[in-house]
């Protein structure tokens, strides 16, 4: 009975980093396309995401979009307390972007977070909001990437912004840390 118990966790992990590690594209629809982490992956350092080089064109979405940065880090981290700080920072800044107080109101309800899964979930929220603004902004200097996980919210989907085409999950965080594929370059 142990040899079926061990038989039958070694076949789910097998399984797991098997559709996971494809990096073949697919022929037709797959749901976990993107999924381009290796076994190990993601147990390591803090991972850090820095803006240089990128400047948006509306000034005042460009004074919070660190904080946007800060809270994917936070998020792929898996740091409660950091995504607080930098959620109430994009809270502060998004009071004076037009139309900013549903931006407002999310980053608020991150930062009153006491689940690290909660606050993810209220990010995608927040990250498609954020990608709408960069897209109508435009960029003066640098690239942003689109990025995409197909499982995120109960394999209902959702995205995020990086400064990083290498992709490090905000969604999953270590445990599925390059989950993922780059969707679009914003130039």
């Amino acid at each position: 009975m142990n040899t079926i118990t061990n038989f039958t966790i070694a076949f789910a992990a097998v399984a797991l980093f098997a559709a996971c590690g494809n990096t073949q594209k697919p022929t037709e629809a797959n749901e976990h396309a993107g999924h381009n982490h290796a076994e190990g992956e993601g147990h390591g350092a803090p991972v850090a995401q820095t803006a240089v080089g990128v400047s948006l064109k509306d000034d005042q979405l460009n004074a919070v979009y660190p904080h946007y940065t800060h809270l994917t880090t936070a998020l792929v981290n898996g740091d409660l307390a950091e995504a607080k700080v930098a959620a109430n920072a994009i809270e502060l800044g998004a009071k004076a972007l037009a139309n900013g107080s549903a931006l407002a109101s999310l980053a608020a309800k991150i930062g009153a977070g006491t689940d690290i899964e909660v606050q993810r979930a209220l990010y995608a929220d927040l990250s498609t909001d954020f990608i709408a603004r960069v897209k109508s902004s435009g960029l003066k200097s640098g690239e942003i990437y689109v990025e995409y996980c197909p499982m995120a919210l109960n394999d209902k989907g959702a995205s995020w912004l990086s400064n990083q085409k290498d992709i490090k999950n905000p969604y999953y965080g270590e445990s599925m840390l390059t989950c993922g594929e780059v969707k679009e370059t914003l130039k």
